[in-house]
């Protein structure tokens, strides 16, 4: 069964106090699944989370690329991975593991990176329980609603 652990609205404005709330609950999962329409601010939450991480390589969308890597130091010093992921362009689950999904999440299901996905409806297939399902929904321009789901069974 899946659990609800965060309901919020906010505003671009805003975005820094939810990022520092869902980190105080996504930390302990290494794969976040971002759902949403196009436009619905996944990017922009990712590089926000990313700042208040204090990554310092530059954070873009993986539209392109599929694959982004960067890395943060964690409240020990130790050196952490981030996985970007962008589904969007692909057509199915066996496409994404060519292109290398798959070995991006084995290294977060060891805990040796965390794996951030846009678009994981492509290829939900992939995704193997605990994860967080984060969902974004476009209320009007200026405000969006994250409702962030703990998903613990395929």
């Amino acid at each position: 069964m899946d659990k609800i652990l965060l309901q919020t609205e906010y505003s671009l404005e805003g975005i820094a106090d939810v990022v520092r709330g869902f980190w105080e609950i996504g930390q302990r999962y290494r794969v976040h699944a971002f759902s949403g329409e196009m436009g619905a601010g996944k990017t922009t939450f990712i590089h926000r989370l990313c700042d208040y991480l204090g990554v310092n390589d530059t954070v873009s969308s993986p539209t392109f690329a599929l694959i982004n890597e960067y890395h943060f130091l964690d409240a020990t010093a130790a050196d952490q991975t981030i996985y970007h992921l962008d589904w969007y362009r692909l057509k199915d689950t066996a496409e994404a593991i060519n292109a290398g999904m798959e070995d991006c999440l084995s290294e977060a299901k060891k805990g040796n990176a965390f794996c951030f996905i846009e678009w994981p409806e492509k290829a939900a297939g992939l995704l193997q329980a605990p994860y967080l399902w984060i969902a974004i929904t476009t209320k009007s321009p200026s405000l969006r609603e994250m409702i962030v789901k703990l998903v613990v069974k395929d």
